[in-house]
């Protein structure tokens, strides 16, 4: 017996993307913590716009070696409050293999200032920095890292300052 020809190619649904609501409201498995990803802020400088700007580097705590991994990620930002939802992991396009971490770079303007900054996980994990920039003084200052209230919520990002990472015009 043969089948019916299909009239119309069927449709696969695409998967929804979550929105910020529906993550914070999310309720995550219990997990013991474990640390899979770091977070820097740093100044930066723009030397074809000669400005200054703050760049948030999140990196993953494994390496990878056979490819080159960039994190994907949601921004989101109200005021002096700032969201990062991880998304997941993709390949580097054009790069050549090598032995690093994934990485991302949110690039915020300001350069002065108290932020809050939430890096949350797809499974509704929230890990909060509270810090303090300051480019006049060239420092960016860590005042609180916190697991804000929630049931089943776990460590999972590390927040650190690297002066190092900082670059200013180098007429200064």
């Amino acid at each position: 017996m043969s089948l019916k020809k299909p009239k119309e190619v069927p449709q696969i649904p695409k998967a929804r993307k979550k929105k910020l609501d529906a993550l914070l409201a999310a309720v995550p498995q219990a997990k013991p913590d474990k640390i899979e990803y770091l977070c820097y802020p740093a100044f930066k400088f723009d030397a074809v716009k000669r400005n200054g700007y703050t760049s948030l580097i999140i990196e993953t705590e494994a390496e990878f070696t056979s490819f080159a991994y960039e994190i994907t990620h949601d921004f989101y930002r109200e005021k002096n409050e700032i969201s990062v939802v991880l998304l997941g992991l993709k390949p580097k396009t054009n790069t050549v293999p090598g032995v690093m971490p994934a990485s991302a770079e949110i690039v915020i303007e300001e350069t002065v200032g108290d932020f809050t900054l939430n890096v949350i996980k797809q499974d509704g994990c929230i890990n909060t920095m509270d810090f303090n920039l300051n480019i006049y003084n060239k420092e960016i200052a860590i005042k609180k890292v916190f697991l804000p209230e929630k049931e089943n919520n776990r460590k999972f990002c590390e927040f650190y300052v690297k002066p190092q990472l900082f670059e200013f015009n180098s007429n200064e």
